[in-house]
């Protein structure tokens, strides 16, 4: 068995889940994939359950929930499946290419080989970037890591960043009631507990490109619970939420 796990969540993914689930399993290091479709209409899930029939048996998973619930609750859903089957390294990613899945391995081996806690595939480091996003989108990206790491002091260039490997033992000690947002919010929050708890944190660099095929999920909720949800989460920091326990 793998001990590396790839989540991808997908809503009407079906013109991306096929190709990308391909390339997953085309790269040279091993990793089984979960898809956590959230009751996509246009038939997504039925492709991976042909895939999971015809080539891909024993290696690709997935999960099905009843309706659009919100990308955070998607990879908590999947962290608690991961554990559950014991896998020790767990890799998040978009389903649409803008995250390519030639970067899996670098972020695995950065936990596995080079002891990083979580790795963080980043636009903002040295070798990192963005392709295909127009300019609006650039700075709203840059500033709000900028705005993040102001407000709360973490080391992170990447905060927002999607495309993230955690190793079982963040997983196990983060307590999944406390990471409450769906968003962008959502991998802030994920980022700050860990590092809040003492766990080392790497950023790979990677080049992101906007998607393809399919529509994007972004809305203004996402950016305003992102705005928000910062500023709780430093408030929150001075109590109890995230103590360190790592030493």
């Amino acid at each position: 068995m793998a001990d590396a796990l790839v989540i991808i969540p997908t809503y009407n993914e079906k013109e991306n889940v096929e190709k990308i689930v391909k390339a997953v399993f085309g790269l040279d290091t091993a990793f089984h994939v979960l898809i956590v479709d959230d009751g996509s209409p246009d038939g997504t899930a039925d492709i991976v359950k042909g895939l999971m029939d015809s080539e891909f048996n024993g290696k690709l998973h997935i999960q099905e929930r009843t309706g659009k619930l919100g990308l955070g609750t998607a990879y908590l859903h999947g962290f608690k499946w991961a554990l559950s089957n014991g896998y020790d390294y767990i890799t998040e990613m978009d389903a649409d290419f803008s995250h390519d899945p030639n970067d899996l391995p670098r972020l695995y081996h950065a936990c596995k080989n080079d002891g990083a806690d979580v790795a963080v595939g980043s636009r903002y480091v040295k070798g990192g970037g963005v392709k295909n996003w127009p300019l609006n989108r650039r700075l709203l990206s840059r500033y709000a890591s900028i705005y993040v790491q102001m407000v709360t002091w973490l080391p992170v260039k990447d905060t927002t960043a999607g495309f993230v490997c955690y190793t079982r033992k963040v997983l196990e000690t983060l307590d999944f009631q406390k990471i409450t947002f769906v968003g962008y919010a959502f991998q802030i929050q994920m980022k700050f507990a860990a590092w809040r708890m003492g766990f080392k944190i790497t950023e790979v660099p990677i080049i992101f490109k906007d998607r393809e095929e399919g529509q994007s999920k972004m809305s203004g909720s996402i950016i305003k619970e992102a705005v928000w949800g910062v500023l709780s989460m430093k408030l929150n920091s001075f109590g109890s939420s995230y103590k360190k326990v790592k030493t």
